[in-house]
């Protein structure tokens, strides 16, 4: 029973919205990560998917997508991205996802000995393009942040389940420490795993490795070379 990480799989089997635009080495990616899932995760695995799952713009029109998704092995817990557009409320977007496959939004999801916690966060103060209509989510995002980590707290006091963390934006601002971090830290989480960051060059400025006590991950698929990550045996 290992748990596996993926991020933005940005899956658009029902859209043309080809990913090679963004480079050669995106090319066919849904079936390189097929591929790969399929070899590594056993159907009694857990894969965490933080974030950007499909370029659909409606629920309807991610089918599709969540399929592929589902008919990957293992209980998968995915989280909204900034580009999961077709996420609308919790319930419906839960009703539309298939067996094995579970939202995570302003609450926890628990599996085996784990409690999985977490928000898709947001730019943060100091970002070049930095709005006013970003501080709202900003803000909001904290809010749900606390909320899900204080849930994790309330029931894992009760459990003793080994907290995990998945959020879509990263949680430093350029290596900086931040509230979502601050928030994290004092939770008692281990783990931290992020997506959302593409490219040679945001990918070697991403901060990795353990802060105050928390190891953190980026997850995002390009950065795994399309394979998902384990996390735990």
């Amino acid at each position: 029973m290992a748990i596996w990480a993926i991020s933005d799989l940005h899956l658009s089997l029902n859209s043309d919205k080809p990913m090679d635009v963004f480079g050669k080495h995106w090319a066919d990616h849904h079936l390189r990560m097929a591929e790969s899932w399929d070899a590594l995760v056993s159907p009694d695995d857990l894969v965490l998917v933080p974030g950007d799952n499909s370029w659909a713009l409606k629920l309807d029109e991610a089918a599709k997508d969540l399929q592929w998704i589902g008919d990957r092995p293992g209980t998968k817990m995915m989280l909204k991205g900034n580009h999961d557009y077709w996420w609308t409320s919790i319930g419906k977007v839960r009703k539309a996802m298939p067996e094995g496959v579970f939202g995570l939004q302003n609450d926890t999801l628990e599996w085996g000995n784990y409690r999985i916690a977490g928000a898709r966060l947001w730019n943060q103060p100091g970002h070049k393009r930095f709005t006013a209509d970003d501080e709202k989510i900003y803000l909001r995002e904290i809010e749900r942040l606390k909320l899900s980590l204080a849930l994790a707290a309330k029931q894992g006091a009760k459990d003793g389940k080994e907290l995990i963390v998945m959020v879509h934006y990263p949680p430093f601002r350029e290596h900086n420490p931040s509230v979502y971090t601050e928030l994290i830290e004092s939770s008692g989480t281990r783990t931290c795993i992020y997506g959302h960051l593409h490219g040679y060059g945001s990918h070697q400025r991403a901060f990795q490795g353990e802060h105050e006590g928390v190891n953190y991950q980026l997850v995002a698929c390009d950065y795994l070379n399309f394979t998902p990550v384990k996390l735990r045996d």
